[in-house]
């Protein structure tokens, strides 16, 4: 079979977003300031067509009840509580006070907050602790590779039927395809990719878009 891809260059990448819902300028001072407060850190913040894919996609799925798994300076986190349906909450995990007091202060700037919840601390602990039954309408995962099947496994069951599941670095720059011995991370997720892949709780599809992303709907 004949198969077409595109190698995206940074020009036609600057096309694509030219041609998407472009970043605000409330999301355009959250990148300047990523950038100046977290220094090389700043390539963990999803980039602005990401966002948009977030919004859109909590958007079509109505959602009400939300988590997110890494929430960093809040550019993630943000999209998806701008897309909630009303009455819609977001729950966050991450373990960085630092990095998630820039996020809570852009929250408050789009007017926000009051749907955002931050939890600090291992987020597997907090996601034990969230109930038992499947109401989760969305769940977005991008935190530690190495934790991705525990997250994994405390999601789906929380998940109500329709329910998304995103997860994130999915491809880790290509590495997935022959990982390095001491490349844990990658190892982690190549793991978790297979995994995902066969679980008969789901359907899923391996975006090659960004550094990877993996769309999970529960059934």
């Amino acid at each position: 079979m004949s198969r077409s891809f595109i190698t995206v260059t940074e020009e036609l990448h600057d096309y694509v977003v030219s041609h998407g819902t472009p970043p605000d300028e409330l999301q355009q001072d959250l990148i300047a300031e990523t950038a100046r407060a977290t220094g090389s850190a700043a390539g963990m913040q999803i980039e602005p067509e990401y966002a948009a894919l977030l919004t859109m996609l909590t958007k079509l799925v109505g959602v009400r009840h939300a988590v997110e798994v890494g929430t960093f300076t809040g550019m993630s986190s943000l999209a998806i509580a701008r897309g909630l349906a009303e009455g819609g909450r977001l729950t966050c995990f991450d373990v960085s006070d630092e990095y998630t007091s820039i996020a809570r202060r852009y929250w408050a700037r789009a007017g926000v907050a009051d749907r955002v919840e931050l939890r600090l601390g291992p987020a597997a602990e907090g996601l034990a602790q969230l109930p038992d039954e499947p109401y989760l309408d969305l769940a977005f995962v991008d935190a530690d590779k190495e934790s991705y099947g525990a997250y994994w496994e405390l999601l789906v069951p929380r998940m109500r039927a329709g329910g998304l599941i995103i997860s994130d670095n999915t491809l880790r720059g290509g590495r997935v395809l022959d990982p390095r011995p001491d490349d844990t991370g990658t190892i982690a997720i190549a793991a978790f990719n297979t995994a995902v892949a066969a679980d008969p709780r789901v359907e899923t599809v391996l975006l090659p878009f960004s550094d990877g992303v993996t769309l999970s709907r529960k059934l």
